[in-house]
């Protein structure tokens, strides 16, 4: 066996193994990149320059010496030019509007001008090359930039944008047509109250769906003309297949196994082109009727359900769920959560399926999960702890007989499929400014005690959190006229009903607002530190600090030492993960206590994306002892290297949260071979850890298995073919190493990698 080949337990054939080298040969190629514009992008999610992440090709293309590769966790195929009638559309021949209809005109000109997609030894098809953003201008107005700029100064920034999950059982149910009829039947009823706004959102709409149609057809005709001009009969019949699929999706909904995977591929490709982000519900669950009734009907296998799920994930390893429990409670494990599991174990690579544990699960299902996790190593599936966020629904206000539904959706966070549009996972609230605002106060008020100066900290978190809450209400109010996310909408509840884009306020059910809290184990690292030292101890006075922190603690290496050996946060002490839960707790609070203009509140997240690698620089040393050219704390993560007694020490901190309160918080860990010696059994050692994390309350594992040289050398060689499959699971996304940035890949080896428990 080659080094770092995976061991599966099905096996591709030629046909499926063609597709998957498919898959390696455009991350070779560098074909599934994703950027984002600059490191403040990263740390604020949002740098005012542009409005997400960049395109490679395109008028938004931002300048290559800045931006930055995340890796290639991207569903577009980059084929290195930009759109070729990007000067053509509607929007820029006739008159540019901030409104759904003129969005929507673009939009179908856009995928009217996008490539049909069909390749040999496929069954699913379609992919697409182009953003919308690309093409169409995408800024918001200067009033939402000014209250960006001045959320960014305090500590605060965040886009709103495709962080939703959308329910695909109203599609698959309804089909194109289905949902263009309930378009129609709704604009009739707007037109005769009178309803002008109404009438021309749903219109948009209708261009939409008629859109999307017209792409499936091409990919009919095209999959047909492939097969009049080939001599390979499996091949026709793959072709022609295709043709009768794509024919019948364009038409009516879908009735076959084969059909319901097309139709959701379908949706994600049309989805994706205006955005990136979303999660896809639980795949188990929308497949499973469709998997029943061909079983009985003799049309399917499960080896050919199992490869048409694996092609869906050799497309895009999409952000979906298995698991869970049903409304009364119930295990909701069906045999297409195998099937879809299986289906991973038979393609790899990257994903981002969630398994969502819970007590009643069906534990032979879980076994092969943790089998699963074991042998790929690559952090997938992920593990979640499903009552863990059914109780944070609730908790925020869900109705119960709405939370159970709620679906692992992508990175840290959940959501309530079709119920709720919130800003999952790109709202960002960084805790060191307030920290610094606090010391600077502090010295100019010659505070004395350490209650004054966590009082005066409090105070500079509620200043930021104020105006993140303004920076985010003035994108609210634009939000559904800059960019609508139409398709999306035809799979959420009650807004066609309605008239209103999911964006829109009053659309869906539910619309908190999710900010991830970056610098949290730092904060609290630093805060106890300044309470043990400077306020207990007397040793330093916080002006003899903050001169230190100037000069990144240049000339005070002693004293930089005393800051950094005061017990840290992540190895079972007392104080100082007290002082974790009270930072967490406090900016929770701070951000529940306020609401956005569609009446729902802030939750916190103790996570960020890859903010943390790149924060660093940006805000200089901290009291924590670590240096300016040192990142942040992944997430709740300890800082890097600070947990010292094993991984048992780590989780019993980590675990001092309560994760019911928070909108998610995974818990990154990093396995070597060095952890499993003395013949320990990886799956059942990941099955007895896992279901101890969550009985603790846990909410969520990303667990790799590294060898860190294998990793060292990959790093110094990204050309080597033997590191070129090499997948890791990032923070909550996935990425083959040798794509990412090499200050990504630096500080992903340099985090703790446990050696034991």
């Amino acid at each position: 066996m080659k080094e770092n080949e995976v061991i599966r337990k099905f096996i591709p054939d030629s046909r499926m193994q063609s597709l998957i080298d498919r898959r390696l040969r455009l991350v070779i190629d560098k074909k599934r990149d994703i950027y984002c514009d600059n490191a403040e992008f990263l740390v604020y999610h949002w740098s005012g320059e542009a409005a997400t992440f960049s395109p490679a090709t395109g008028e938004h293309a931002c300048d290559v010496d800045r931006r930055i590769n995340i890796g290639d966790h991207n569903a577009r195929v980059d084929n290195g030019i930009a759109f070729p009638k990007a000067k053509e559309m509607p929007s820029k021949k006739g008159k540019f509007e901030y409104t759904p209809l003129n969005w929507a005109e673009d939009y179908a000109f856009f995928i009217d001008n996008s490539p049909a997609e069909v390749y040999e030894n496929e069954l699913i098809v379609g992919e697409f090359h182009w953003q919308l953003d690309e093409a169409r201008y995408f800024q918001y107005p200067e009033e939402q930039r000014e209250a960006g700029f001045e959320a960014r100064e305090l500590g605060a920034g965040g886009i709103s944008f495709t962080h939703t999950c959308p329910d695909l059982s109203i599609g698959l149910e309804l089909g194109w047509n289905g949902l263009m009829e309930k378009v129609r039947k709704n604009i009739s009823k707007f037109e005769k109250e009178g309803k002008t706004e109404q009438v021309q959102y749903l219109k948009g709409s209708e261009i939409i769906a008629l859109s999307i149609q017209r792409f499936i057809r091409r990919h009919a005709d095209l999959a047909r003309m492939k097969a009049s001009k080939n001599n390979d009969s499996k091949q026709i019949d793959l072709y022609l297949s295709i043709a009768e699929v794509c024919d019948n999706l364009s038409d009516r909904a879908p009735q076959t196994f084969h059909e319901a995977v097309q139709w959701i591929w379908f949706f994600q490709v049309a989805e994706r082109m205006h955005g990136h982000g979303n999660g896809y519900g639980r795949t188990d669950q929308l497949l499973q009727p469709f998997y029943e009734k061909d079983i009985k009907e003799g049309k399917i296998t499960r080896q050919i359900a199992r490869e048409l799920v694996g092609e869906m994930y050799i497309k895009y390893g999409s952000y979906t769920a298995l698991g869970g429990r049903f409304q009364d409670l119930s295990d909701a494990t069906n045999e297409m959560s195998w099937v879809c599991l299986e289906a991973y174990d038979l393609v790899g690579g990257i994903n981002h399926v969630g398994v969502m544990w819970h007590e009643d699960m069906d534990k032979d299902f879980y076994r092969y999960t943790c089998d699963v996790l074991s042998r790929h190593g690559c952090g997938v599936p992920i593990l979640v702890n499903y009552d863990v966020l059914k109780a944070s629904e609730v908790r925020s206000g869900y109705k119960p007989e709405d939370a159970w539904n709620v679906a692992y959706s992508g990175c840290q966070w959940y959501c309530g499929v079709g119920t709720e549009y919130n800003d999952q996972d790109v709202n960002s609230l960084i805790l060191v400014k307030p920290l610094q605002r606090a010391i600077n106060i502090s010295i100019g008020k010659n505070t004395q005690t350490f209650q004054e100066f966590w009082e005066t900290y409090c105070h500079e978190v509620d200043r930021t959190a104020d105006a993140l809450v303004t920076f985010k209400n003035a994108t609210y109010d634009w939000q559904p006229k800059v960019w609508p996310e139409m398709v999306t909408t035809f799979c959420m509840y009650d807004c066609i009903e309605k008239g209103k884009d999911c964006t829109d306020k009053g659309a869906v059910h539910y619309n908190f607002s999710s900010v991830n809290v970056l610098g949290v184990p730092n904060v609290a690292d630093s805060i106890y530190a300044i309470k043990e030292l400077v306020f207990s101890q007397k040793q330093y006075s916080l002006k003899q600090l903050a001169e230190a922190l100037d000069k990144n603690w240049e000339g005070e290496e002693f004293m930089r030492q005393r800051f950094l050996n005061v017990p840290k946060f992540g190895n079972d002490h007392e104080g100082t993960d007290a002082m974790a839960v009270q930072v967490s707790e406090q900016v929770r609070e701070v951000l529940e206590g306020k609401k956005n203009n569609k009446g729902f509140c802030f939750r916190p997240s103790l996570f960020q994306y890859m903010g943390h690698t790149y924060a660093g620089p940006m805000m200089g040393a901290t009291p924590d002892g670590r240096l300016a050219t040192e990142p942040l704390a992944h997430g709740m993560n300890p800082m890097h290297g600070r947990n010292q007694n094993g991984m048992g020490t780590t989780v019993n901190s980590f675990t001092k949260i309560d994760f019911s309160k928070y909108q998610g918080g995974s818990f990154q860990v990093e396995l070597t071979p060095d952890f499993f010696k003395g013949g320990v059994e990886k799956d059942k050692l990941i099955e007895a850890f896992s279901v101890g994390f969550f009985k603790k309350g846990g909410v969520q594992i990303n667990l790799n298995l590294v060898d860190l040289e294998v990793l060292k050398e990959a790093m110094a060689d990204n050309e080597n073919p033997l590191y070129h499959d090499i997948n890791v699971k990032v923070t909550g996304y996935s990425s083959h190493f040798i794509s990412m940035d090499k200050r990504f890949q630096k500080e992903f080896i340099e985090r703790v990698n446990y050696k034991n428990l």
